[in-house]
C-alpha cells in the first residue's frame, strides 16, 4: 500500500513539512556542532543516518567537544534514548503486521515526533499513514540537515537567529490534540511533574526519561492504540 496516496495523506504530509523544517534548522545546528568537535561531513551525516534521535546526538557531540570520553558521551546518550523504547510500545500495534525488514526500517523512525502524530490520530487506518508518511519525510530532514551543517562548518550559530526556539514551540503544538483527552491529560500532568521535581535530584536527562513512561497511561488503559492495524507496508 502506497500510504501517499490515502485518503488522510495530504494533511499529514502537511503536519511533517512543517516540524521538518525544525528538524532541517536543528539538524543544521548538530552538523555546525559536531564538524566544531573535529568530526568530518561524512563522521556527522553518518551520525545522523544510524542514530536519528537528536537530543542523544547533541550531548554526545557536546561531551566530545569538551574532552569527554567515549564512555561518558555514550552512558549521557543511551539515557537521552531510553524513552525511545517507551514510544516502541506505543507504536508497535502500527509496524507489527508489516514485514520483518520494513519493521527495522520502522523502528529507527520512533521518535517523540512520530509518536506524538501517531498518538494523536482515532483511527488504525489514520495512525498507519500518519507513521509512514511522517517518518521518512522527518528522517530526511534531519539528515539533510545534519549534512548541510555540516558543510556549513562554524560559520553559523542558530541561536544567534532564535532559531533554538524552534523544537519547544514545536512540542508545545503537537501536544495540544493531546490534552482533549483524558488520557492525554494525565500523561502530560505526570510528565510535566517528573521533570520539574525530579531535575533537581537526578543527572541531567534522566528526568525526562522518567517522565516518558506517562506514555504508559494511554497503553495500560488501551486508549492509545487499537490492537488491530491496516496490514502492508509503506
Amino acid at each position: 500500500m502506497n500510504v501517499f496516496r490515502a485518503p488522510d495523506a495530504r494533511r499529514f504530509i502537511s503536519a511533517s513539512l512543517i516540524i521538518g523544517v525544525a528538524f532541517l534548522i536543528f539538524g543544521m545546528s548538530f552538523g555546525v556542532l559536531a564538524v566544531t568537535a573535529d568530526a568530518s561531513v561524512a563522521q556527522a551525516t553518518v551520525m545522523s543516518l544510524l542514530v536519528f534521535t537528536g537530543a542523544s546526538q547533541m550531548s554526545a557531540v557536546s561531551v566530545f567537544a569538551s574532552g569527554g570520553t567515549a564512555a561518558s558521551a555514550m552512558g549521557g546518550a543511551v539515557l537521552l534514548a531510553g524513552r525511545n523504547a517507551v514510544y516502541g510500545l506505543a507504536l508497535s500495534p502500527v509496524l507489527r503486521r508489516s514485514p520483518l525488514p520494513i519493521r527495522l526500517i520502522g523502528a529507527q523512525w520512533v521518535i517523540d515526533e512520530t509518536t506524538a502524530l501517531v498518538t494523536a490520530e482515532d483511527d488504525d487506518s489514520s495512525r498507519h499513514t500518519a507513521f509512514w508518511v511522517s517518518a521518512p519525510i522527518l528522517y530526511a530532514s534531519w539528515c539533510g540537515g545534519t549534512f548541510l551543517g555540516a558543510v556549513i562548518g562554524s560559520n553559523i550559530n542558530p541561536s544567534d537567529f532564535g532559531l533554538d526556539a524552534a523544537f519547544p514551540v514545536m512540542f508545545v503544538a503537537m501536544l495540544a490534540p493531546h490534552l482533549r483527552t483524558t488520557v492525554g491529560r494525565r500523561a502530560a500532568l505526570f510528565g510535566a511533574a517528573a521533570a520539574v521535581l525530579l531535575a533537581p535530584f537526578m543527572p541531567i536527562g534522566l528526568p525526562i526519561l522518567v517522565s516518558a513512561f506517562g506514555m504508559l497511561f494511554g497503553i495500560s488503559r488501551g486508549e492509545s492504540l487499537p490492537q488491530d492495524v491496516s496490514d502492508g507496508a509503506p
